[in-house]
């Protein structure tokens, strides 16, 4: 237990880091609560209908602010199963602020639930550069600059959706592989079942990567039985029984109340119908009335059906792979190259100015194109560097891992399709194996001056400009 909060200790290299970061996180954050803060410090009877009404920042969810206002596991149970439960003492905390002074402090607890996670994944990704990898002291500066200069990162680290605190959850991991793979050891039973039930508990299927790390550092340990049932096995199907039970125990309730309240407005429109229709034509014969009600009602169905699919949020949703509970969330039809150039490795770096921060359920097209070539041509340096770094690590298990990470969440959204019409969204969850591949193209160029500098120079030109690029578009957007 003593070397698990040792991990937490901020080392003397490493305290100008942690200042620096604190206060360009407390920023953004403040940003953030200053933008909101007027309208959601108020008490309210519909804290839901509230805060996704008025949040707006790209297609993020202020669901920690509803969850933290007043408790309820607002998070869909399948996604987050655990997420809800973690922030109930944080909810506890607010409702004794809320009663000593009449105001809500959900942006406020929520921002520094944030700005813990953002300092502590900024912390263990110099880790990883600095200790794993073994890059110069300056380099790894560098890199971890570079890891929270990219837009999404940069944002997730001031919104009230999960993704920092999956990024904390997922450099942890990482970082006590990184330490596991250094030393010969390997992630033990304990180890892997407590990254586990934090990371799938924020996130189920980041929970999964927990396991391709017990996999790398374990190797053919991984399927010693005990292992496997009381590590692998045995925590899986306690979660998703838990989501299981939390659904049933929180959300179908909910959604059979829905369901009655929706009969009865249905009887009641149907019956609004049937009186018009008598009124009209002058008759009391059922079968009339009711073969002209039914009518009316088809032809009303599909003019409500075709104003739909006119509507932003049904055009940018690609046709989905099937139709089952999951299958139904993936898209086969959306372009792959085009969300690639432009949302995966574009708008995830740097802010398209077009529909800036827009929400493609709003406002926003799914594609949207950078006005300038300077645009695509960082975006190409950085893809660049990050092949020519794989390649360098390529023999590296740490490397081996990261992409295992990065290649999982690439089968996810650019495979099956889910979510890629927002994948920018996710990329606090991938985006910073980048820098890691581009770590060890630092590490294979040590002994070659010149090379070494120019991939130097090229990785604090691209971090300046993305930092200034896109804090300069925050700034603009949240004043």
């Amino acid at each position: 237990m003593k070397s698990l909060f040792d991990i937490f200790k901020i080392r003397k290299d490493e305290r100008w880091l942690a200042i620096v970061s604190v206060i360009v996180f407390a920023f953004l954050n403040f940003m953030t609560v200053n933008m909101y803060w007027g309208r959601f410090s108020a008490i309210s009877d519909n804290y839901h209908r509230l805060f996704v009404r008025w949040f707006r920042i790209s297609g993020f969810d202020p669901l920690t602010y509803e969850v933290i206002s007043h408790w309820d596991t607002a998070y869909n149970v399948y996604r987050h199963p655990l997420l809800a439960f973690f922030m109930w003492p944080f909810c506890q905390l607010n409702q004794l602020l809320m009663t000593l002074t009449g105001k809500n402090f959900a942006t406020v607890i929520t921002a520094l639930i944030i700005v813990f996670c953002a300092v502590y994944s900024t912390v263990f990704m110099f880790r990883i550069f600095k200790d794993m990898i073994k890059v110069r002291m300056r380099e790894a500066y560098l890199l971890t600059g570079m890891t929270f200069s990219m837009a999404f990162i940069m944002l997730s680290a001031m919104v009230p959706d999960h993704f920092m605190m999956s990024m904390f959850a997922l450099t942890l991991t990482l970082y006590l592989s990184g330490k596991k793979l250094r030393n010969g050891s390997a992630l033990n039973m304990w180890q892997t079942i407590v990254l586990f039930v934090l990371t799938a508990g924020i996130s189920l299927n980041n929970g999964l990567k927990v396991f391709l790390s017990a996999l790398i550092t374990r190797r053919e340990r991984f399927f010693e039985w005990r292992y496997l049932l009381l590590a692998v096995i045995l925590p899986s199907a306690m979660i998703w029984g838990f989501a299981r039970w939390e659904y049933r125990t929180y959300v179908w309730p909910k959604e059979m109340a829905r369901n009655e309240v929706k009969v009865k407005k249905n009887r009641e429109y149907t019956e609004k119908i049937r009186q018009q229709v008598r009124d009209s034509i002058g008759s009391t014969d059922s079968l009339a009335v009711e073969a002209l009600t039914k009518k009316i009602k088809q032809q009303k169905a599909k003019d409500k059906y075709r104003r739909d699919h006119k509507q932003i949020w049904n055009r940018n949703t690609g046709k989905p792979m099937g139709k089952g509970e999951f299958m139904r969330w993936t898209d086969k039809t959306t372009s792959r190259w085009d969300v690639a150039v432009e949302g995966l490795f574009g708008e995830g770096i740097q802010l398209h100015r077009d529909y800036l921060l827009g929400d493609v359920l709003r406002n926003r097209p799914v594609i949207v194109r950078y006005q300038n070539w300077w645009n695509y041509a960082f975006e190409t340096v950085i893809m660049v560097l990050f092949v020519a770094g794989t390649w360098c690590g390529r023999k590296q298990r740490l490397m081996w891992l990261a992409m295992a990470m990065l290649m999982f969440d690439m089968a996810l959204h650019m495979g099956l399709g889910f979510g890629i019409n927002e994948i920018y969204i996710m990329s606090a969850h991938y985006l910073f194996v980048l820098p890691i591949g581009i770590a060890y193209l630092f590490k294979a160029l040590e002994a070659r001056k010149r090379p070494y500098m120019a991939v130097a120079f090229a990785c604090a030109l691209t971090a300046v400009w993305c930092f200034v690029w896109n804090i300069i578009n925050i700034i603009g957007y949240c004043l």
